[in-house]
């Protein structure tokens, strides 16, 4: 019987981060028949079951669980030395995975992804969206891309020059049964959707004034982690939302959403690239890094000259 590979436990991993075979299957780019055959045969080698399956659920048995624990680091480091080894190719190759919010992928895109695979064809970029801000380590991910406001202490972050505005929002349905709040202190009087962070704290809403900082600890009938759901519930009339200016820009445009106390709003966040200090990064790394810093310098460059001719 052939010995299993490190694909082989690169697969069983990303099942357990995934919680899917189809999931992971997508992300390591190959059949869902495929991936069970690989973990079937894997499991036959060890003779123990890994996965508990269902009809409509995969989890971990006791065996996979120690067995993830202590297979995840020995891969990282494996692929960590194999990175290290393609570091010292002259063309960058290989996968570059990151992590957004849908609206800041739509910013960076066409000037930085696109551009990016324009220069280097040799790299594949894997762009995932979703609202929850995640543990980009811990996910797989090299990239993660929010404002700078809610990067990661202990990450490296590059500003990409596109600052982003909250604003607070409600239905025009909500305010024809509410008064709109003047002051932030008034919004412990109305229902708001709450936004649990992946700490599982709970945000507090921001403002500021004078210069002064102000964090109101709302409530609301619901507690979501995904800005789209947040967006849905506030164009239903059921609650105030404090979202990024960008994710609802054609909403209030349209007047489907109405902003209040815009002159309590802080100033607007850079946008950032950010990713975890490597000791070997490959040479795609650093490609990537370099590009995300020139656009992040041309964007304050041409800020500053449309500033002097103003």
């Amino acid at each position: 019987m052939r010995r299993p590979g490190i694909q082989d436990l690169d697969a069983v991993v990303a099942i357990a981060r995934s919680g899917s075979f189809r999931a992971a299957a997508l992300e390591l780019g190959m059949s869902t028949t495929a991936l069970s055959s690989v973990i079937g045969k894997l499991e036959a080698h060890l003779g123990v079951r890994l996965f508990n399956r269902t009809t409509r659920s995969v989890s971990l048995s006791d065996a996979g669980r120690l067995f993830v624990e202590r297979v995840g680091p020995a891969l990282q480091d494996i692929h960590g030395a194999m990175d290290a080894a393609r570091a010292q190719q002259a063309v960058p190759s290989g996968t570059l995975r990151i992590n957004s919010y849908a609206n800041a992928a739509r910013e960076i895109l066409s000037p930085l992804v696109l551009e990016f695979v324009r220069r280097f064809p040799g790299v594949h970029i894997d762009l995932v969206t979703e609202g929850r801000l995640l543990d980009i380590v811990a996910e797989g991910f090299d990239f993660g891309v929010r404002r700078a406001d809610l990067v990661p202490s202990d990450m490296i972050a590059v500003p990409l020059g596109r600052p982003q505005r909250n604003v607070v929002v409600g239905s025009p349905d909500y305010f024809r049964a509410h008064p709109a709040p003047a002051v932030p202190p008034d919004l412990l009087a109305h229902p708001c959707v709450r936004v649990r962070l992946p700490n599982g704290a709970l945000f507090r809403w921001r403002f500021e004034r004078n210069g002064e900082p102000l964090q109101i600890d709302v409530k609301g009938p619901v507690t979501l982690d995904e800005a789209s759901l947040v967006r849905e519930t506030v164009l239903e009339g059921k609650a105030l939302g404090y979202m990024i200016e960008g994710g609802v820009r054609d909403d209030i445009a349209a007047g489907r959403l109405v902003c209040v106390l815009d002159d309590w709003m802080p100033p607007p966040e850079e946008l950032c690239l950010y990713y975890p200090g490597r000791r070997n990064a490959s040479a795609g790394h650093k490609a990537f890094v370099d590009l995300a810093r020139e656009l992040g310098r041309s964007r304050t460059g041409r800020k500053r000259t449309e500033a002097a001719k103003g």
